[in-house]
C-alpha cells in the first residue's frame, strides 16, 4: 500500500519554491541551481539515499540521489530540473503560500511540484521498509530552461558508461496525472541573404538584401500553409514554421548590404534537421533559379529532436497501470506542443514516459499546484517504483 506523507510532499514543495533557482542564462545575475541543489542532495543523503552533486559548468550542478536496490532488479530513472524562468510581474514570487487547495510561487508546476513529489515518494519507501531489487537513480538537472545542459549531461554520462543505463525513465514534468507519450521537437536555423551597400540615392549601384529577405520571408509563409495542410503526425498533428527575428541595414541613407533571419521550425516525427534544412535550401535554391540576383545562405543553429513513446515498452504500462492503482480510474494518454528533457533520454534509447502532476501558470505570473494531485503524483511516483523495481 501506498506510504506518501501529503504533508511532507507540501512542505518540501513550500521549502523548494522559497529557494529562488532562476535560470541565469535567462535573467543576468539570477541564482541558479546551486542552493536549491544543495538542499535536495543534503535532505536526501540524510534519508540515505547515495548521493552526488556534479558541477556541469560553474555553479551550475546536477544532484544525482540512488536509492540502491539488493541486485538482480531493474534500473529506473526519475529526471526533473530544479532552474525556473524569471519571475518580472511575480507580486511573490517565492512565496509557496497555500490557498483554497493551490500552493502558489514560482516553480511550483514547473516543475519543483514534480522534485518534492519524488522525494516524498522516497521517503514513503524508504520509511515503508520494502526491499528493492532494482535501483532508482533521481536526477534533478540545472538548465532545462536554456540548453539543457544538465539532462545532457546525463545522457552523456550514460552513453559513456560513467552512470548506469536504467531500463526505463520518467521524465516528471507536469502531465496533469495522465500518461505523457510524446512532444514536439524544434530546429532553428539562420538565413543571410546579401545584396549591395550603397548610397541611399544610387539604385544603379545598391542591391537591398532586406527587399531579398522578402521574397524568403513569403516563402516561409507559405511553407507554414503548406505544412498545416498536409500530412499530420497521428499524435503531435503538424509541424511549423515562424520568422522569430530579423536584422539588416545600418542607417536610413543607405542600401543594406547583408540581412539575417532566424527561424524556428517546430518538428513532428520523422522530420530531422537534415530534413529541415534540405527544406530550406529547396526554397532558396528555387528563388536563386527565379532570380539570379537573389544570394542567400542558410545553415541550422541549434537541434532538439521530437520524442515519441513507445506504447509497447514496459515504463509506459507500468505508469498507466500505477495512474490506475492510486486514482482507481483509468489513465488516459497526452502529449506536449513544447520540446522537453525526456527527448534527450530517448536520443539515447531510454525507453521514457512523461507523468507529473496538475497545476496552473507555466511561465505565467501568477503559477500554481494542486496539492492534491501533489500528493496523488508522489502516490504514482511511488508505485510506479515498486512495480518496475521490485
Amino acid at each position: 500500500m501506498p506510504t506518501v506523507d501529503y504533508q511532507l510532499a507540501t512542505t518540501v514543495l513550500q521549502d523548494l519554491v522559497r529557494i529562488p533557482s532562476v535560470n541565469p542564462d535567462l535573467v543576468t545575475g539570477a541564482d541558479g541551481e546551486a542552493k536549491i541543489a544543495s538542499y535536495i542532495a543534503d535532505t536526501l543523503d540524510g534519508w540515505g539515499l547515495e548521493v552526488q552533486v556534479r558541477e556541469i559548468t560553474e555553479g551550475r550542478p546536477n544532484v544525482i540521489a540512488t536509492l540502491k536496490g539488493t541486485g538482480g532488479g531493474q534500473t529506473l530513472l526519475f529526471n526533473g530540473h530544479m532552474d525556473t524562468v524569471g519571475v518580472e510581474g511575480m507580486a511573490e514570487p517565492y512565496s509557496g503560500e497555500v490557498r483554497d487547495g493551490r500552493l502558489y510561487g514560482r516553480g511550483a508546476i514547473d516543475m519543483k511540484g514534480s522534485l518534492a513529489a519524488t522525494m516524498a515518494a522516497t521517503k514513503g519507501l524508504i520509511d515503508s521498509g520494502i526491499t528493492l531489487r532494482g535501483s532508482v537513480i533521481f536526477t534533478y538537472v540545472a538548465d532545462e530552461e536554456y540548453a539543457s545542459i544538465g539532462t545532457s549531461a546525463i545522457a552523456d554520462d550514460i552513453r559513456q558508461g560513467r552512470l548506469r543505463r536504467p531500463d526505463g525513465a520518467v521524465n516528471t514534468e507536469a502531465t496533469g496525472l495522465r500518461v505523457g507519450v510524446g512532444h514536439k521537437g524544434f530546429t532553428w536555423l539562420e538565413v543571410v541573404t546579401e545584396g549591395k551597400a550603397a548610397h541611399g540615392s544610387r539604385p544603379d549601384l545598391g542591391v537591398d538584401a532586406i527587399a531579398q529577405m522578402g521574397k524568403l520571408l513569403v516563402e516561409v509563409d507559405r511553407l507554414q500553409g503548406q505544412l498545416a495542410a498536409g500530412a499530420q503526425h497521428p499524435l503531435l498533428g503538424a509541424g511549423s514554421v515562424h520568422a522569430s527575428l530579423v536584422n539588416g541595414g545600418r542607417e536610413m541613407s543607405s542600401y543594406p548590404g547583408r540581412c539575417t533571419l532566424k527561424l524556428e521550425r517546430r518538428t513532428v516525427p520523422p522530420e530531422t534537421a537534415d530534413s529541415v534544412a534540405e527544406e530550406l535550401e529547396k526554397i532558396i535554391s528555387r528563388l536563386s533559379t527565379e532570380d539570379p540576383g537573389f544570394h542567400a545562405s542558410s545553415r541550422v543553429m541549434f537541434v532538439r529532436n521530437p520524442w515519441q513513446a513507445d506504447p509497447r515498452s514496459q515504463i509506459v504500462k507500468t505508469t498507466a497501470a500505477a495512474i490506475e492503482a492510486v486514482t482507481g480510474t483509468p489513465s488516459t494518454t497526452m502529449t506536449q506542443t513544447g520540446w522537453l528533457d525526456s527527448a534527450l533520454l530517448g536520443d539515447v534509447g531510454i525507453p521514457t514516459v512523461i507523468c507529473g502532476p496538475s497545476g496552473e501558470g507555466l511561465h505565467a505570473e501568477v503559477e500554481s499546484i494542486d496539492v492534491t494531485s501533489l500528493g496523488t503524483c508522489a502516490e504514482i511516483y511511488e508505485e510506479i517504483i515498486r512495480r518496475f523495481c521490485a
